[in-house]
């Protein structure tokens, strides 16, 4: 049996079930067509006995949860068969090449669709590689990093003790005892894969025997108990990116669990907490700082000092009738960004007063007060909440 009959054969009706059939009526409907069309109860009738095949090959089929989901998404994939496909098979423009399609390669030397199906079909050349050569990608790993305000704000190096899986240091991943060594699977020869022959085509699954290695271990290492596996701790040195907040993951490509078999390593992700700074805040890519101001300094404007993150102290100025919460800007003192530049310092004014006042001090506020008597700020409030 081809692939192209394999595609356009529904084994669902050839047994006289629908889609939705639970396991019990495909094993039931089975019993009652195998005796029907046995050989043995229609002796020397070659139609019963093609029709005894094409039963058993659909039960083979769907009696098996792997194989039927299989089957489903292949002719699914195809629109429940390749008839669609067979009404252009004549060849010129419109004509289409089974070749191509199942048999044939791409002009990078990869093989056609038929290889996706190289668990399902028994061709022959479309052997599967031995899973216990195969190159596998390392694991991925999770780490949590704690950082200062500063450290967060221009990127730090930090320290890291990681764990992960890898191959045991005792047996170096072979599973076998000092001394010995594994000896390849004859049932799957070395493979990791056995086929399940169901007529002209098959179904591939790991090796039993096995479990898909391709290799046995008669006498299994006593550090991994012969699996091969083990726990690896190591230090490795981390750049932590300027401009991380706190709770953001940070991925740090091929830093996690080496790969096997020359597999590429999986990837570290570290989630970054950021200790709170008692002075700066943080706005996105811009520091954020409150500087308190007096009250002169406000109403007549002046030129006050202003802490930076790790810097010295700039000087800016407000100006006169500055209310109290104004920000003014900082260019250039704020976090890191992407593309090395850097965010803006915030600066929001506090106007302070004073919890003590001496005499001097108490004679100026009061003929301040004096002075401008006649001014009630509240006067156009009062009147706004009145007109609701």
């Amino acid at each position: 049996m081809s692939t192209k009959d394999y595609l356009e054969k529904d084994y669902y009706a050839v047994l006289g079930v629908p889609k939705t059939a639970t396991a019990e009526d495909i094993k039931k409907a089975y019993r009652q067509l195998a005796r029907k069309y046995h050989p043995d109860a229609n002796k020397g009738n070659t139609e019963t006995e093609e029709k005894f095949k094409e039963v058993s090959e659909a039960y083979d089929v769907l009696s098996d949860l792997k194989r039927r989901k299989e089957y489903d998404e292949a002719r699914t994939l195809f629109g429940s068969g390749l008839g669609g496909f067979a009404r252009n098979q004549g060849g010129g423009r419109g004509g289409f090449d089974f070749g191509d399609l199942f048999g044939g390669s791409t002009q990078q030397g990869a093989g056609g669709i038929g290889d996706l199906f190289g668990g399902i079909f028994n061709r022959s050349g479309s052997q599967r590689p031995s899973s216990a050569g195969r190159a596998r990608r390392g694991q991925d790993i999770e780490s949590e990093v704690t950082l200062s305000f500063a450290e967060a704000v221009d990127g730090a190096t930090v320290s890291l003790r990681l764990t992960s899986s890898s191959a045991c240091a005792a047996c170096a991943g072979t599973g076998a005892k000092a001394g010995t060594t594994p000896r390849v699977c004859p049932t799957c020869e070395g493979t990791g894969a056995a086929s399940r022959n169901l007529g002209n085509f098959a179904f591939s699954e790991p090796c039993r025997d096995c479990r898909g290695r391709g290799l046995l271990v008669d006498d299994p290492c006593p550090v991994c108990d012969g699996s091969g596996r083990g726990k690896s701790t190591r230090n490795i040195q981390a750049r932590i990116p300027a401009g991380v907040s706190d709770g953001q993951r940070v991925k740090l490509k091929a830093k996690g669990a080496p790969g096997e078999n020359g597999g590429p390593a999986g990837d570290l992700y570290v989630l970054v907490h950021v200790t709170p700074h008692p002075v700066f805040g943080r706005s996105g890519e811009n520091l954020t700082v409150a500087v308190p101001v007096t009250f002169p300094e406000a109403a007549l404007g002046a030129e006050i000092k202003v802490p930076t993150l790790r810097g010295m102290p700039v000087t800016l100025r407000i100006p006169e009738g500055t209310p109290n919460g104004r920000t003014f800007r900082v260019r250039g003192r704020g976090a890191a960004r992407k593309d090395g530049t850097k965010g803006d310092l915030l600066v929001s004014v506090q106007v302070t007063v004073p919890e003590r006042l001496d005499d001097k001090a108490r004679a100026a506020l009061e003929e301040f007060r004096d002075a401008t008597e006649g001014v009630d700020l509240r006067e156009e409030l009062i009147k706004q909440a009145r007109s609701e």
